[in-house]
């Protein structure tokens, strides 16, 4: 997966985003060791300084855990990634049916958009 990053929003949040989403696909596991920061930072060409903040937000979140010396580790709290998955599903379809919204679609018309699909799998 390689690293993006707009201009929209600061590249530490991005870089957490991301982190997140490859600990939820299991693209690193439960328990396995995150990569050390300047690893990180020079594979999604940011300061390490950046990195170490979004990895700071990532123990804040509790989908990680570590210390200097040790370094970090994802959570093995399969509780804590089910939630955070959970919260990432509800948040896409929160802004899907506001974009559905906004174009004049009701929430019964955005479940038949989703049945079609659905359908079409």
């Amino acid at each position: 997966m390689e690293w993006r990053f707009t201009d929209d929003r600061p590249i530490w949040q991005q870089l957490t985003e991301q982190l997140t989403l490859r600990i939820l696909k299991g693209e690193y596991p439960p328990g396995s060791r995150l990569p050390a920061v300047r690893e990180l930072a020079a594979q999604a060409g940011v300061n390490p300084n950046t990195m170490q903040r979004a990895l700071a937000q990532l123990e804040s979140d509790g989908l990680a855990a570590g210390g200097r010396t040790a370094g970090r580790t994802v959570t093995e709290d399969a509780a804590v990634i089910k939630a955070a998955k959970k919260a990432r599903a509800q948040e896409a379809v929160a802004l899907c049916l506001q974009i559905l919204e906004e174009l004049g679609y009701s929430k019964p018309d955005a479940l038949e958009f989703m049945k079609e699909e659905l359908k079409h799998e």
